[in-house]
């Protein structure tokens, strides 16, 4: 890698990411290099069934790269790509594009991931102006959300704690 700053900026996001990882039961982050990673979400959103019902679903796969002029230029429809499920049920989602709306350039990693978390779980969403007409539609008339409430940076406490705790 040329760029020097780049270099550091993303050496920096792979550290911060991988630690937010390690503090959440709710996302993986798997890195597949210096500038693209894979973030897998264990949450509670919304796909759409082979029979049309809504329904919720508990996995969901984010493509997240980072271009070489991400620092001075941030496309979101460029930086993240919703890689799995194609079902997925969401006003801000349409695979593989995902709208975050306007994201400054150098927005890190794990800035991105809580944007992304907040989207899956419904604690975020445009329902006026999204990417899906009729899934604007059906939000505006549902009021189940957000679908997950837990916070992405926690950690589920080892069972043998949790036993002891409940005795």
């Amino acid at each position: 890698m040329s760029d020097a700053v780049l270099e550091g900026f993303l050496k920096r996001q792979l550290a911060e990411g991988l630690e937010l990882a390690a503090q959440s039961d709710l996302f993986e982050l798997l890195p597949q290099d210096l500038d693209r990673y894979i973030a897998i979400f264990h949450c509670k959103g919304l796909v759409r069934g082979a029979d049309g019902a809504v329904v919720e679903a508990s996995e969901f796969h984010v493509g997240i790269w980072f271009p070489s002029d991400y620092c001075r230029h941030a496309d979101p429809f460029k930086v993240l790509t919703w890689l799995y499920p194609f079902n997925v049920w969401h006003p801000n989602i349409r695979p593989p594009l995902i709208c975050l709306g306007k994201i400054a350039p150098a927005t890190e990693l794990c800035d991105l991931i809580y944007q992304v978390y907040e989207i899956i779980t419904y604690q975020n969403f445009a329902s006026h102006d999204g990417l899906r007409a009729e899934v604007c539609q059906w939000a505006r008339n549902h009021d189940r959300f957000p679908v997950d409430r837990r916070p992405l940076k926690r950690r589920v406490l080892d069972l043998h704690v949790k036993e002891v705790k409940a005795q």
